[in-house]
């Protein structure tokens, strides 16, 4: 059975294994940087706009469902934060490869996305040598004779796009019918518009990257 998430809990979940990935070194992480990474206006859709205290209150909440793991220094009363759901260890949830763990991550933190936009957008996640990849990575995540609880669903291809999109049933099952009946209507992206998506996810990580480091520096300098 999969666990079923708010669109806070889903972002929050999509930092937590984002970062785990790109900045290690700075995991777990604490509120501040978990904040940050939830409201990035770059490789979020969509943006958000949370408070540290929703941030706070859903991260609890997902650690009383095991799902985060909190750790707390009793001396300053710093909570650091990271995910347990998702990954190859033996105590989560949905076991996944690495190339798995890049498009539930994607999927988690911007939504639908074609093959192609999942390898250009994977940056330091994961390096897909080609379309192809991706898509078989998202593939093995579905299950065909359970869609209603597969992780994973391929959408009805949207007008004007060669390929269909996959999404996550992470907030709950999916109405195909609907996005079917949608697709007929929907717009197409250009390469050009790819590029910029993988532009704007090096940029995000490298923001991050600035974001930890200063946050860092902020703690020993008070230490």
């Amino acid at each position: 059975m999969l666990p079923k998430l708010t669109d806070v809990e889903a972002r929050i979940i999509g930092c937590l294994m984002e970062k785990s990935v790109t900045t290690p070194d700075h995991m777990p992480l604490t509120l501040n940087a978990l904040t940050n990474a939830a409201n990035q206006k770059s490789a979020r859709e969509p943006v958000m706009s949370l408070t540290r205290v929703e941030v706070q209150r859903a991260a609890r909440a997902l650690a009383q469902r095991s799902l985060v793991q909190i750790d707390e220094n009793f001396k300053s009363g710093v909570e650091k934060y990271k995910q347990r759901m998702c990954g190859a260890g033996q105590f989560a949830d949905i076991k996944l490869t690495k190339a798995q763990f890049a498009i539930v991550t994607l999927l988690l933190l911007r939504g639908p996305q074609t093959p192609g936009e999942l390898r250009s957008r994977a940056g330091r996640l994961y390096d897909f040598p080609d379309n192809d990849a991706a898509s078989a990575a998202a593939r093995e995540l579905i299950d065909e004779e359970d869609l209603e609880h597969s992780l994973l669903v391929q959408l009805p291809r949207t007008k004007g796009r060669k390929d269909a999109e996959f999404m996550h049933q992470l907030c709950g099952p999916l109405d195909l019918e609907a996005y079917a009946a949608a697709a007929a209507e929907g717009p197409g992206q250009s390469a050009a518009q790819e590029r910029i998506a993988a532009l704007e996810q090096r940029v995000a990580e490298l923001e991050a990257e600035n974001a930890a480091l200063r946050e860092q520096l902020a703690t020993e300098r008070g230490a």
